[in-house]
């Protein structure tokens, strides 16, 4: 009983982590635009969050090591916390993209705490129930989270200090558990290029996911302010793709399971491309047009890194799956720290709808990238389960416990 209620205090801190890092994200957007920053400068801002996500992944696991899991979950959520407090006090780019690091450093190093945690205590007759409660819990409150900035004035002390106190917040409840922190986890070594020799099409469609999903979440509140939409609606959009993304794993792990991941792989990346061309050429028309067409946006685009993930992870050693899961992520960031200010700047050049251009000739690239793998080589003979994987830490491949589909 003890342990589930530990685990229980481990979601609710989830729960706040995101409703506090995933609204400053559309919130600083439109704190900028106020403020009179330009779309390039914007987009800086989403590829520091980025700089400080990985930073955070790869530095956790040293400062567990040192102070313990409690504390680095303190000092990490401290860094947010005073990120989101400092934003009113210095209104400058460069300063705002300092503090996106210090809040990209939070969320990856706070995650990759409580996955950690999980990852050391979870036992195999729970670990069903719990991770699905905690992907639940992670797209629940990441949704409602972009409903927030509804609400939330930009560049208001009052929108900065409530998502700073939800940052604070979020140490009561792992701070308080009387369950004994487990031992302090390994730290993977990240080794990109024997990724890309393991899977090329893994890590390109990794590159591609963090490519696409960041410039849309960094970027995607200039193209809901410039076609019109109010702060509620931009919410409602934002949320919208979120949903779509969720909904549509199962279906996407059924014949990801079923086929060749490649075919599943290109297919999606196609229908993408349709999606990104729609919003392209008439998103602006009407409200349900747009709504329709960012769940469509959410449903071919959010589901690629996990089919990429699981694609690698059928060539990798079951021993090298965690080296070549937190590999993946490093491919994936990069991804994501270059795209936002591209994005930016092909909307100051071209205008809003050119940021799902920009998206969709990234799985243009995937698309044949696929289809030269197909020809290069044969898919492998042993595939493990597909499942939804979270981008937040390294650890996240062990909680998923990735295996053969015949050992099932």
């Amino acid at each position: 009983m003890r342990l589930l209620i530990s685990f229980a205090a481990l979601l609710l801190s989830v729960v706040l982590l995101q409703l506090s890092s995933g609204a400053i994200a559309p919130l600083d957007v439109l704190s900028g635009i106020q403020a009179g920053f330009s779309n390039s400068q914007i987009g800086l801002l989403g590829s520091s969050h980025f700089l400080g996500f990985f930073v955070g992944c790869w530095w956790t696991p040293r400062l567990i090591a040192g102070i313990g899991y409690s504390r680095a979950f303190s000092v990490l959520a401290a860094c947010g916390a005073i990120a989101a407090i400092a934003h009113p006090m210095l209104i400058d780019p460069i300063a705002w993209a300092l503090m996106r690091i210090m809040t990209g450093l939070c969320i990856a190093g706070c995650f990759t705490v409580i996955e950690a945690w999980l990852q050391a205590k979870l036992t195999n007759d729970l670990r069903g129930r719990v991770m699905g409660s905690y992907r639940v819990v992670d797209i629940a409150s990441s949704a409602v989270a972009q409903l927030m900035i509804g609400f939330l004035e930009p560049a208001s002390y009052v929108s900065y200090n409530l998502l700073a106190i939800l940052c604070c917040a979020s140490i009561f409840p792992l701070a308080l558990t009387k369950t004994a922190a487990p031992e302090v986890p390994t730290t993977p070594k990240l080794h990109p290029i024997r990724a890309a020799i393991t899977s090329p099409l893994g890590v390109a469609g990794v590159m591609v996911s963090g490519m696409s999903s960041a410039s849309f979440r960094m970027v995607g509140p200039i193209y809901g302010q410039e076609i019109g939409l109010s702060h509620k609606e931009i919410g409602y959009f934002l949320a919208t793709v979120l949903v779509g993304g969720a909904l549509v794993q199962f279906p996407v792990g059924y014949f990801a399971d079923k086929f060749d991941r490649r075919w599943v792989l290109i297919w999606i990346s196609l229908l993408s491309i349709a999606a990104c061309a729609l919003l392209s050429l008439y998103g602006a028309s009407t409200r349900t047009m747009i709504f329709a067409l960012a769940f469509a946006f959410g449903a071919t685009t959010y589901p690629i890194y996990s089919l990429s993930a699981a694609h690698a992870n059928d060539f990798a050693e079951p021993s090298a799956r965690l080296e070549l899961n937190a590999s993946l992520l490093f491919c994936y960031a990069i991804g994501a720290i270059l795209s936002p200010p591209i994005a930016a700047s092909v909307i100051d050049t071209y205008g809003p709808s050119a940021l799902f251009v920009f998206i969709a000739m990234a799985h243009v690239f995937l698309v044949v990238f696929g289809i030269y793998r197909m020809w290069a080589r044969p898919t492998s003979s042993v595939r493990v389960g597909y499942s939804y994987m979270p981008r937040t830490s390294y650890y996240i491949s062990r909680l998923m416990k990735r295996r053969p589909m015949d050992e099932d």
